[in-house]
């Protein structure tokens, strides 16, 4: 299996998942501006889960574009509300505003993720899972956030599904390698296949 690529992305989760699977990673941020870019897809009524693979892709090429003949994953993770995309959170408040539009609904986590070689999409995938968060009041769900380190709220959307997130939901279907941004198993199955 290649056992070394860089990584499109400055989530330590990506790198960690990546490392804890023997793949070595040069960490080569893309700095996609991609608030313009699901504002225009959004414009142009795209799904969720079809601005995730943009993004995914644009991040991979713009980095694979300056490393010759290196292979470049590329990721990105978005949760769909019934149609609604929903994005990391810039702040404390917006965080709880998140909580609270999900707050005892169902909605899907899509994570894509793409790998590029000089500039080009050689291959891709996205993955979603199913969650239902429970019911909690305002207040409850304030408690919640106070337990979460800034660096972890920001890292992926408003919860941490392997830390206190878990106790927000009532249904989990899916694998949680893709809830942490990174579908780890089809990554390596790719990577067998071009060593």
């Amino acid at each position: 299996m290649l056992n070394s690529i860089i990584l499109a992305s400055k989530s330590k989760v990506r790198k960690d998942i990546l490392e804890k699977n023997n793949i070595s990673c040069d960490v080569r941020p893309s700095n996609v501006d991609e608030d313009m870019v699901k504002e225009s897809l959004l414009n142009e009524k795209i799904s969720p889960e079809i601005i995730s693979k943009n993004l995914a892709e644009l991040k991979a090429n713009k980095v694979s574009s300056n490393a010759h003949e290196q292979v470049v994953l590329g990721a990105d993770s978005v949760i769909d509300l019934e149609g609604e995309l929903i994005s990391k959170p810039r702040d404390r408040q917006e965080a709880l505003l998140i909580l609270k539009k999900l707050n005892g609904k169902q909605h899907y986590l899509i994570s894509s993720v793409c790998i590029s070689k000089n500039g080009s999409m050689i291959w891709n995938y996205t993955d979603k899972a199913k969650l239902k968060m429970k019911n909690f009041t305002e207040n409850e769900l304030i408690e919640y956030l106070k337990k979460i380190p800034d660096a972890a709220l920001y890292a992926y959307n408003v919860y941490q599904i392997e830390g206190e997130g878990r106790k927000l939901f009532s249904e989990i279907i899916g694998d949680e390698d893709t809830i942490m941004g990174l579908p780890i198993q089809k990554i390596k199955e790719y990577l067998e296949k071009i060593k």
